[in-house]
């Protein structure tokens, strides 16, 4: 039988607003392969802890996978980057060990820098993003997003985000501020 505390506790949990950690392709090429730089290694560890504490508070997360197939370079967007990365099924476009991906999470392999998003796919009355890289993809999905669900609290943490440069960071972070997303961890 329960006691009256574990009722209360559980009853205080229905309560709670459940959220949606949006995770940005945190994909070994980012990170220390092809494309890796010192600063996104640096937030590996500040990921998984914001994924561990979305996971406790029975949040939803999705995740975004940085999708290319073996003809990139003959792609737009391989001619402008003509670095191969992120090719489908390749070690590179794997999502990070350290962040443990669970059955349960959602994963979205997007073939741009930003998903187009629908509405019904968010479960959460917040968003939060996190993830590589602020000034590409990052920004990509928080402005698209944004145009999906203008009423909605839309936050980046910094802290969880690494760009291409970190003066490229920082004006993303920037970028955002002016279109009503909240930036944190800074």
């Amino acid at each position: 039988m329960k006691s009256q505390i574990e009722i209360n506790a559980n009853m205080r949990k229905r309560d709670v607003i459940m959220k949606t950690l949006i995770v940005v392709d945190m994909q070994k090429d980012f990170i220390d392969g092809t494309l890796g730089t010192r600063e996104a290694i640096a937030i590996v560890p500040n990921v998984a802890a914001k994924i561990k504490t979305y996971r406790a508070n029975g949040d939803q997360i999705i995740l975004t996978r940085d999708t290319h197939q073996k003809n990139y370079l003959e792609t737009q967007e391989g001619k402008k980057l003509p670095v191969e990365h992120c090719i489908e099924g390749t070690a590179g476009w794997q999502i990070a060990k350290q962040l443990y991906v669970r059955a349960d999470d959602l994963i979205i392999n997007k073939v741009t820098f930003g998903h187009v998003w629908d509405r019904n796919l968010i479960k959460g009355t917040e968003i939060e993003l996190v993830g590589l890289c602020t000034d590409i993809c990052v920004i990509s999905n928080a402005l698209g997003l944004k145009a999906v669900l203008p009423e909605t609290p839309i936050r980046v943490d910094a802290g969880c985000c690494a760009g291409v440069t970190p003066q490229s960071h920082t004006n993303a972070l920037e970028a955002m501020k002016m279109c009503q997303i909240e930036v944190i961890g800074e």
